[in-house]
C-alpha cells in the first residue's frame, strides 16, 4: 500500500507565491516519476510539472518560468514552488507518483486559489 499526501495549498494574491509539498510513503521500492497535475472547475485535469528520478523535469507551457518542481529522493517527496501566481492558476492540485516500476498513485488534492 502506498499513500500520497499533498500539503501547502491555500489562498494567494495575484503575483504571490505558494509552495506545495507531496510525500509518498508505504511499500515503496522505487519511484520513477513524481509530478503535479491540476484541475479547475469544469475543466479536465492537466499536467503542471513532472520530475524523474534522474531529475529530468517537464513543465506545461503555461507555468514555465513561474513554477519550479524539485524532489528530495531520500524522502520520496516532491515540491512545487509557484511564483507570479495568476488567477488562472486556481485549481485543485494533485500529486501523482509512479512507484515500484509501474504503479500509479494519486493524492487527494489540495486547493490553490489565486484572487485579490
Amino acid at each position: 500500500q502506498v499513500q500520497v499526501v499533498e500539503s501547502g495549498g491555500g489562498l494567494a494574491q495575484p503575483g504571490g507565491s505558494l509552495r506545495l509539498s507531496c510525500a509518498a510513503s508505504g511499500s515503496i521500492f522505487s519511484i520513477s516519476v513524481m509530478g503535479w497535475y491540476r484541475q479547475a472547475p469544469g475543466k479536465q485535469r492537466e499536467l503542471v510539472a513532472t520530475i524523474s528520478s534522474g531529475d529530468n523535469t517537464n513543465y506545461a507551457d503555461s507555468v514555465k518560468g513561474r513554477f519550479t518542481i524539485s524532489r528530495a529522493n531520500a524522502k520520496n517527496t516532491v515540491y512545487l514552488q509557484m511564483n507570479s501566481l495568476k488567477p488562472e492558476d486556481t485549481a485543485v492540485y494533485y500529486c501523482k507518483t509512479v512507484a515500484n516500476l509501474r504503479y500509479i498513485y494519486w493524492g487527494q488534492g489540495t486547493q490553490v486559489t489565486v484572487s485579490s
